[in-house]
């Protein structure tokens, strides 16, 4: 049987099952659908059990994966459980799951776990050498796209209130380049690259390299530790759901601003007060 793909490097999982869908026999597409909907079933589940899930013959799943450029089955369940470290949401959800007797509890306790898991792979030397970085910091500039910009907008409207060199970006209409080209060495910038991440981010930290920016990346644990940052949090947003949890970087981020405002130590102080007290002459919050 001739595979479809013969691209080097190869595409990764869920692009060949999409290219190779139209051309499929019926069975191999009905599988094809499925695993579009569940592919962590695949990463999850040997053959035999992916057929009954998907209600074809394991037959079919042999013919279906190499029709789709892998050797055998497991080259595909390796691949698919490659993608599901780094890709889509997809890839948690599961053809049988059922709701537990409390699902409530069940998704706190994950989520607890994430927020354990990401802290106690952090040092909390490494938090407070951050917050003096920051305060040090000519300018402080908060990267974030997707999912990611809601973390660089927080930390953005948090820091604000302790330091007025920060800014976020890229607005909208705006190039990273016209940032990039205003930043030194005396600069830190703190890139959140959760998943998906961005096409951009690996350029980016390359430039940033190039310039010589103090670089913090915040990723979850899919992203492989950067040596280029100066420091690298990976937080952990796994879940059964179909729905990533962030509890763990919103935890993370709530470190970061809290210690960089106690090392701000009474000039933080000084310009809360100044903010509130403006706000209060502006009847601009109550």
């Amino acid at each position: 049987m001739e595979p479809q793909f013969h691209d080097d490097p190869p595409a990764s999982f869920l692009p060949r099952i999409r290219t190779a869908l139209p051309d499929l026999h019926r069975a191999e597409r009905r599988l094809g659908n499925f695993l579009l909907d569940f592919p962590g079933d695949l990463a999850s589940y040997d053959a035999q059990e992916l057929a009954r899930l998907s209600g074809v013959s394991k037959a079919t799943v042999s013919r279906f994966v190499r029709r789709i450029g892998f050797e055998n089955y497991e080259a595909a369940r390796r691949a698919a459980r490659e993608e599901r470290q780094t890709g889509s949401r997809h890839f948690l959800a599961h053809a049988e799951d059922s709701p537990t007797e409390d699902p409530l509890s069940q998704s706190l306790q994950q989520e607890m776990n994430n927020v354990a898991w990401t802290f106690e792979r952090l040092a909390p030397a490494d938090l407070d050498a951050l917050a003096e970085a920051t305060l040090s910091a000519r300018r402080v500039w908060l990267i974030g796209y997707r999912i990611s910009r809601v973390f660089a907008d927080y930390l953005y409207w948090q820091l604000l209130k302790v330091i007025p060199s920060a800014s976020v970006l890229p607005q909208a209409g705006e190039s990273l380049g016209e940032y990039t080209a205003e930043m030194s060495p005396d600069d830190l910038v703190i890139l959140t690259a959760l998943r998906r991440r961005a096409a951009n981010t690996e350029p980016l930290l390359a430039e940033l390299a190039r310039i010589g920016v103090t670089t913090v990346v915040i990723s979850d644990d899919g992203m492989a530790p950067d040596a280029r940052a100066a420091w690298h949090f990976r937080c952990r947003i796994e879940t059964s759901s179909p729905q990533f949890n962030h509890a763990s970087v919103f935890s993370l981020c709530h470190q970061i601003v809290t210690r960089t405002t106690l090392k701000a130590g009474s000039d933080g102080r000084r310009r809360l007060r100044e903010i509130d007290e403006a706000n209060e002459r502006l009847g601009e919050v109550r």
